[in-house]
C-alpha cells in the first residue's frame, strides 16, 4: 500500500551562491543542443533521473549538490527534459528541489516539456487504481514544485496488463509479421481484451486522460515498459476502447548494440495506434554494456558473457574502460537520430553530462557513424552477440 500523504524526506540545499559554479559547470559552446531530433519539442537527450536515488548512487551523492549541478549543466546545454518516477526512491523530491532552486536562471515558463514523471509503480508495488493515480499526481505536483506535469507515463505496464507473449524471451520482430496472431496484433484482434488485467490498464489511462483533458494538470499521457509487442498491443487497445491515443510510448534497452528492434517497431506505433512520439531509454542496456555490469542483470548468461567479451575487446581501442559504454551511447544516438527518437540517458555527474552531449555532437555534427573504423567496431561487438544467437534478443521482463 502506498501512503501518498506521508511526509517526504527533507533534502535541503545551500543558497545558490554557495554552490560551486566552476569551469566544469559551464557547457562547451560547440556541444550545445541547438536542434531537436523530433517534431514535438524534445531535445536529442532526455535527462534520466533514476540516478537521483539510492538505486544507483550513495546517500551522500543524492543529498549533496551534485544533482543540482548536473541538472544546471544539462539545462545550459539545452537538455531541458527530465524523466523521473515515484518508483525511483526520492528522485522526484531531489529533482524538484533542484529545478526550484534554478528558477532564477531557468524560469519554469522559459522551457517546455521539462518534467516527466510516471504513475502506477512504487517502491512498495503497483497500484493502477484511479484513486491512487489521482493521489500520485497530486504528490508529484507537490514534489516537483509545479502546477502541471508535461508528461505522465503509466509505468511498466507489462507487469499489470496481459503481456500476450508466446514466449517471454526472444526476438519479437515476428509480432509485426508472421506471428501477429500469437501476439494479439492481427487487425481482427485490435481492441480485444484478454483478461481483467487489460481493463486495469484502460481504467488507469482513462483517469490520466481525464487529468489531461478536463483538468489540465497533465499535458501529455504515455505508457512505458519493456516488451515492444505488449506496448504496441496496449496502445492499439487504448485507442480502440477509449477513442483517443496515448501521446507517447517509451521502451528501454531496445535501441542498443545488443538489441535494436525498436527500429522495426517504431513505424507501427503511429499508423496502428495513433502514437505521436516514441522514446527510447537505457542505451547502455541497464549497465549490460559496461565493464562491470549489474550482478543481477536479467539478461541470459549467453548475453552477459558476450557483453563481457565485448568489454575486453573494447580495450583494444580504449584502455581506460570506457570504450564499450562510449560506443554503446554513440550507437544509440546514431540510430535514434536516423529514426527520430529522443534518448533518455541516466546521468549522475557533471562528467556524464559533458560526455553525453559530446557523444551526440560526434554523431550529429561530425558524422561519426559514417567513419569506417567506428562502423568496424560496432560490427565487431554485434558479432559477439550474433555468434551466440543473441543479437536482437529481448530478455524476459525482470
Amino acid at each position: 500500500m502506498v501512503h501518498f500523504d506521508a511526509p517526504d524526506p527533507d533534502y535541503p540545499l545551500p543558497p545558490l551562491n554557495e554552490i560551486p559554479d566552476d569551469d566544469a559547470d559551464k557547457p562547451k559552446e560547440a556541444y550545445k543542443l541547438t536542434t531537436t531530433t523530433t517534431l514535438n519539442g524534445f531535445p536529442a537527450i532526455i535527462f534520466g533521473t533514476a540516478t537521483f536515488s539510492r538505486i544507483y548512487n550513495e546517500a551522500d551523492h543524492i543529498s549533496g549538490v551534485t544533482p543540482l549541478r548536473a541538472a544546471r549543466l544539462a539545462l545550459r546545454y539545452g537538455m531541458n527534459v527530465f524523466d523521473t518516477s515515484p518508483f525511483y526512491g526520492d528522485s522526484e523530491i531531489i529533482l524538484g528541489n533542484a529545478l526550484q532552486a534554478l528558477e532564477p536562471e531557468f524560469p519554469r515558463d522559459s522551457y517546455t516539456l521539462a518534467r516527466i514523471t510516471k504513475v502506477g509503480r512504487y517502491p512498495t508495488g503497483f497500484d493502477y487504481t484511479p484513486e491512487a493515480i489521482e493521489s500520485s499526481i497530486a504528490r508529484s505536483l507537490r514534489r516537483l514544485h509545479t502546477n502541471y506535469l508535461d508528461v505522465v507515463y503509466l509505468h511498466d505496464v507489462e507487469f499489470v496488463a496481459d503481456e500476450k507473449l508466446p514466449r517471454r524471451g526472444g526476438n519479437h520482430v515476428g509480432a509485426l509479421r508472421e506471428e501477429r496472431e500469437r501476439y494479439g496484433l492481427n487487425e481482427d484482434q485490435e481492441g480485444e481484451t484478454y483478461t481483467d488485467k487489460d481493463h486495469k490498464i484502460l481504467s488507469a489511462v482513462k483517469k490520466l486522460f481525464e487529468l489531461r483533458d478536463d483538468r489540465g494538470v497533465i499535458k501529455r499521457v504515455g505508457i512505458s515498459g519493456f516488451p515492444l509487442p505488449t506496448l504496441l498491443r496496449l496502445a492499439i487497445l487504448i485507442q480502440k476502447h477509449l477513442g483517443k491515443p496515448v501521446d507517447l510510448v517509451m521502451s528501454y534497452c531496445h535501441l542498443t548494440l545488443q538489441n535494436s528492434t525498436l527500429e522495426q517497431f517504431k513505424s507501427a506505433f503511429g499508423p496502428r495506434a495513433g502514437v505521436k512520439q516514441v522514446i527510447t531509454a537505457s542505451p547502455i542496456a541497464m549497465a549490460l554494456l559496461r565493464p562491470s555490469p549489474l550482478q543481477a542483470h536479467p539478461a541470459p548468461l549467453e548475453i552477459r558473457e558476450a557483453a563481457k567479451r565485448a568489454a575486453q575487446l573494447s580495450e583494444e581501442w580504449d584502455a581506460s574502460g570506457t570504450g564499450l559504454p562510449d560506443l554503446a551511447l554513440q550507437y544509440t544516438f546514431a540510430r535514434a537520430r536516423e529514426i527520430g527518437v529522443p534518448v533518455a540517458v541516466g546521468l549522475s555527474t557533471l562528467e556524464e553530462v559533458h560526455a553525453s552531449v559530446k557523444a551526440w555532437h560526434e554523431v550529429d555534427a561530425e558524422g561519426l557513424a559514417t567513419k569506417e573504423e567506428w562502423v568496424a567496431r560496432v560490427k565487431s561487438v554485434q558479432d559477439l552477440f550474433r555468434d551466440v544467437q543473441m543479437l536482437d534478443y529481448s530478455w524476459a521482463t525482470p
